[in-house]
């Protein structure tokens, strides 16, 4: 029995395809860099050109910081829809703000809000990622977080935004 087993190996090694190098195993390798601006869809922004939108845009730091990653100000590809900035590594997802959205329809009056910095906002959990809207100002402002950056750019932004634009009552 031992010889036959033997056999079976010897000649599987001898009937190969003649291929003696093993195809290497499969390497997980981090995407290049994206060079140039990102592009966003434009989304239904009635208020995008508001003042209020345009004094928030301007009062935005041009670095959020997640952890100990710090994400720059990202240019965005013409046409660039208004009232929307965003930062990121060049590599993973960018985070994005949108200011002077419609009412976003998740907003009900069982809605679960979250006050960050004295800013009333609706997150709305996503696959990749999650939208946060602050629903207490003027204008409505979307957030949209990639999975994994840590909450220091929507600290970072509440700040900005209750600083910048006056609070409202929330009417769902």
């Amino acid at each position: 029995m031992g010889l036959l087993a033997a056999g079976v190996v010897v000649a599987s090694q001898v009937l190969d395809s003649g291929d003696t190098a093993a195809a290497p195993p499969p390497t997980r390798t981090t995407p290049p860099p994206r060079t140039g601006p990102i592009g966003l869809v434009p989304v239904d922004a009635p208020a995008a050109s508001a003042p209020e939108c345009a004094a928030l845009l301007a009062a935005l730091p041009a670095e959020l910081t997640s952890g100990s990653v710090t994400l720059s100000e990202l240019p965005i590809a013409a046409p660039a829809p208004a009232g929307v900035t965003a930062w990121g590594d060049r590599v993973g997802d960018p985070v994005v703000l949108r200011c002077g959205l419609a009412k976003p329809p998740e907003l009900t009056p069982t809605s679960a809000l979250r006050q960050v910095s004295g800013v009333r906002w609706l997150p709305v959990p996503g696959t990749a990622s999650a939208s946060w809207f602050a629903v207490d100002r003027t204008v409505y402002i979307a957030l949209t977080l990639p999975e994994g950056v840590g909450t220091g750019p929507l600290q970072t932004v509440s700040e900005v935004v209750g600083a910048t634009l006056p609070a409202q009552r929330v009417t769902p």
